[in-house]
């Protein structure tokens, strides 16, 4: 039974891979062939090898950080069902911000400064409204990794504990969101006429009225979470964290429902933001915020298996608390 079963998933995934995975070919395939998740077009099929690109900055790397175990079996017996950092923190702006790393390997810069924002809100009372500088993290983070090629979230976390991070309005995000979603946005520049690079480094403010070493925010030591409950509690707690998942081709087309991929092509590793997490039809799930603007996805937010280590999504799974 179980190498009928094994059959079954290689034809199930060979299938889907003779359809390009932006087409609407495979959207329809998606669609038919299981009903967790809806699929539908985020992307014109033009624009596949730039945003192949956009789902490959996380990596992988060795950490020497001990998973964080509270030990506490009544603060276990005590996790909610569903929880929306949304709704408990309903103050914090930055909660419900969806940022656009535009055609840049950014995710692991722009999902950690968007948690690190989240943290400084709820743990300052909901009273500071700061955005965390993902810019200077991207491309003053030379131990991260390579900016726009990619980096660790881990060191990120790090970076913002030893270096400290700036707030957005000393140096705001200078890669600009352009039109990869069909809506034909006037206002956006076309993706293929973008030809981008890392920012460099700057140790000063574009705005010349604020300081930079003033402008600095900073994070305790990071922890690393990685088991379902740790990750509940940690959010339940303290806020959102940083997260990654395994990209396969059929996510791009993801609209709505509880992710489950079905497909076998890997992309690469994707950094996103873990926010919540509930239950639909049957199903437990993570809720989360990705980075590639509103329009994709549902309001620029997905829902992926939870429990399983759906695509890595419980792997790398790290947060600090901010120095207020």
């Amino acid at each position: 039974m179980f190498d009928f079963f094994l059959i079954f998933c290689a034809v199930f995934i060979s299938i889907s891979s003779q359809y390009h995975p932006l087409s609407q070919q495979y959207i329809a395939w998606i669609n038919r062939n299981q009903t967790n998740w809806k699929a539908g077009r985020n992307f014109n099929v033009a624009e596949w090898s730039k945003v192949k690109n956009m789902a490959s900055g996380a990596w992988k790397s060795p950490t020497t950080i001990q998973p964080f175990n509270r030990q506490n079996s009544i603060l276990k017996a005590n996790i909610l069902e569903h929880f929306d950092a949304r709704r408990k923190w309903s103050k914090c702006q930055s909660i419900n911000h969806i940022w656009d790393q535009s055609h840049c390997g950014s995710c692991w810069a722009v999902s950690a400064a968007s948690t690190m924002s989240d943290r400084i809100c709820i743990h300052s009372n909901q009273t500071l409204q700061y955005y965390v500088s993902p810019e200077d993290l991207l491309s003053c983070c030379w131990e991260c990794g390579k900016g726009c090629l990619g980096g660790g979230i881990p060191r990120a976390w790090w970076y913002w504990e030893t270096y400290g991070i700036v707030v957005d309005k000393c140096r705001p995000y200078s890669l600009p969101p352009c039109e990869h979603h069909l809506n034909n946005v006037e206002s956006r520049p076309h993706c293929d006429d973008l030809r981008l690079k890392t920012p460099r480094c700057l140790r000063k403010c574009y705005n010349s009225s604020l300081d930079y070493q003033n402008s600095l925010t900073y994070g305790g030591r990071v922890q690393q979470f990685t088991s379902e409950e740790e990750i509940q509690l940690e959010i339940m707690q303290n806020g959102p964290v940083e997260g990654a998942i395994d990209i396969f081709d059929d996510f791009f087309n993801y609209k709505s429902g509880v992710y489950i991929r079905t497909s076998g092509k890997y992309i690469g590793g994707h950094a996103i933001k873990i926010l919540g997490w509930g239950i639909e039809n049957k199903i437990k799930y993570w809720l989360c915020s990705n980075s590639w603007n509103s329009d994709w996805g549902d309001g620029g937010y997905f829902r992926i298996l939870r429990g399983q280590n759906h695509c890595g999504v419980e792997d790398q799974v790290f947060a600090s608390l901010p120095k207020i």
